[in-house]
């Protein structure tokens, strides 16, 4: 019955951080969102919407609740690593067992945690 993923929802502490850090340092897009009644945005990759940020809402207890993390397939993980370092933005990159994809995880501002997944092929 289910042939692909949707969308992620994140809520935000604070938005425009929290684009900065999806937009700026991860290069999703801003794009057309309805008029929902409260804050946020949706984010695209490749024209399609795959992260819906909701603002302006009590953050849960505990933040994470069940969802443990999101993960993006990427590409540039030379440059991604660079704008993290530039940044300060604490990250852990590591092979995945067998495939040897390269597995870059770090924490958004409200603290989702976030996975991006390159080529094994990528240099560091």
């Amino acid at each position: 019955m289910i042939h692909a993923m949707n969308h992620f929802t994140v809520l935000a502490e604070d938005l425009d951080r929290t684009l900065d850090f999806y937009v700026g340092m991860l290069g999703l897009e801003p794009g057309p969102r309805p008029d929902l009644g409260f804050p946020g945005a949706w984010l695209y990759a490749s024209g399609q919407a795959v992260l819906h940020i909701i603002a302006g809402r009590t953050m849960p207890e505990p933040r994470g609740g069940v969802l443990d993390h999101m993960a993006f397939s990427a590409s540039g993980l030379a440059d991604v690593k660079a704008r993290f370092d530039a940044q300060g933005i604490a990250y852990t990159l590591r092979r995945q067992a067998g495939a040897r994809t390269w597995q870059l995880f770090c924490h958004d501002p409200s603290g989702a945690r976030v996975e991006l997944d390159f080529d094994a092929a990528e240099m560091t």
